[in-house]
């Protein structure tokens, strides 16, 4: 007989966290929060910097990180809106365009990375100025708009009142659990963010997977740059620039070991959930200013890593003792 497989610890703390948030908001702000336009709402806007954050995870669970995420979604949404050139014929073209260059960006940044060794938090601190500067010249400085209606419209269209960018999300999200979960691909990841040395001992191709890794995490981004392009009819080249702050944020909040080795997708999913239904609630308060928001943001991230720290460190004295 099969033993049952325990369920993440990390998960059911997310869930319950999404819980008592839900509970919390529906009980303070009623129909005014819980209605299905504000959900929608929700939905299409968390689709986004989720996919970010799920870049940026991938990356982190290899034993680096990528800050150049919300950059390379930019530069992806601008040359697949300038592609598009306002013909519909064209939306195909400028998808592929968008996802190539995305893997592209991805995979310099890996090589960076693993062929120059240069940290991850430098060498993508400087591709995401660089993936900014290619946009704004590719953009000339200005907003990229006047994409064909046909595809605009894909944002605001619906399966059974669930908006279709949260749909892609959630077949983004089952495909990248998949990867990194099921396949041998991903078990590396794991297994060179948690040790490279001993990857490399094993076999393994540390410097392939590192580039494969980085190069999912620039079309995951991709992606997402696609979707905001839908969404608000434009691409800018500094468009937001304060979610590099939460991508971090929701990867730690989701599990992921900011050291490397260990993390899974499903929690960064429900970690974006919360992030996004915390941050609708508190539009809700005229009184808290927009300016408080990297503030809380910042709070919520040591927070979130002192007490990851302390479960860590509880977990590793139980397994000293067996």
């Amino acid at each position: 007989m099969k033993k049952a497989k325990k369920i993440d610890g990390n998960i059911l703390r997310l869930l319950a966290i999404f819980v008592i948030i839900l509970a919390v908001s529906g009980i303070t702000k009623g129909t005014s929060f819980l209605n299905v336009g504000n959900l929608q709402s929700m939905a299409k806007t968390l689709t986004e910097y989720g996919l970010m954050a799920v870049g940026c995870g991938i990356t982190m669970i290899s034993g680096g990180i990528d800050l150049s995420t919300v950059y390379i979604a930019n530069l992806c949404g601008i040359l697949a809106g300038l592609t598009m050139n306002e013909s519909s014929s064209s939306i195909v073209l400028a998808i592929i365009v968008a996802l190539v260059v995305g893997a592209l960006c991805g995979i310099f940044n890996g090589f960076l990375v693993s062929v120059l060794k240069i940290p991850a938090m430098l060498a993508t601190l400087g591709t995401y100025q660089l993936y900014m500067g290619i946009a704004i010249v590719a953009s000339k400085g200005s907003t990229v708009s006047g994409v064909p209606t046909v595809y605009s419209s894909f944002a605001y269209m619906t399966v059974a009142g669930i908006p279709m960018p949260f749909i892609v999300f959630i077949l983004m999200i089952v495909v990248i659990s998949f990867i990194m979960g099921k396949t041998k691909f991903g078990k590396r990841v794991h297994l060179v963010g948690t040790n490279e040395k001993a990857s490399k001992f094993a076999g393994i191709n540390n410097v392939s997977v590192l580039i494969r890794a980085y190069m999912l995490s620039g079309i995951v981004s991709a992606v997402a740059g696609l979707l905001s392009l839908s969404r608000i009819n434009s691409a800018k080249a500094d468009f937001g620039s304060s979610y590099t702050m939460q991508t971090i944020l929701i990867s730690v909040l989701g599990g992921i070991n900011p050291d490397g080795g260990f993390g899974s997708i499903p929690g960064v999913a429900i970690a974006v959930l919360i992030l996004q239904m915390l941050s609708s609630y508190l539009n809700m308060f005229p009184s808290i200013s927009n300016y408080y928001r990297d503030l809380i943001w910042g709070v919520a991230l040591i927070a979130v890593l002192i007490m990851n720290f302390t479960i860590e460190k509880r977990r590793m004295a139980k397994l000293s003792q067996k």
